[in-house]
């Protein structure tokens, strides 16, 4: 196993699940604003999911998102 290939592989899988949560995030809070569901005041919880089949890995982290 190459060490600095993993490492810059784990960080380039992390970037993308990131930056393309963020974007769902906004979009599904927007919308749900737009209509009425939320007020926009909320801190709603929240679970993200880890699962790489191969290693049998299958880890959740909890938080919450505040909207104000």
């Amino acid at each position: 196993m190459d060490q600095d290939t993993l490492n810059q592989s784990v960080r380039k899988f992390l970037k993308v699940v990131g930056v393309s949560s963020q974007r769902e995030i906004e979009q599904a809070i927007a919308a749900a604003i737009a209509s009425g569901e939320l007020a926009g005041t909320e801190t709603l919880a929240a679970t993200m999911t880890l699962e790489i089949a191969g290693l049998k890995l299958k880890v959740a982290f909890d938080g919450d998102i505040s909207l104000q």
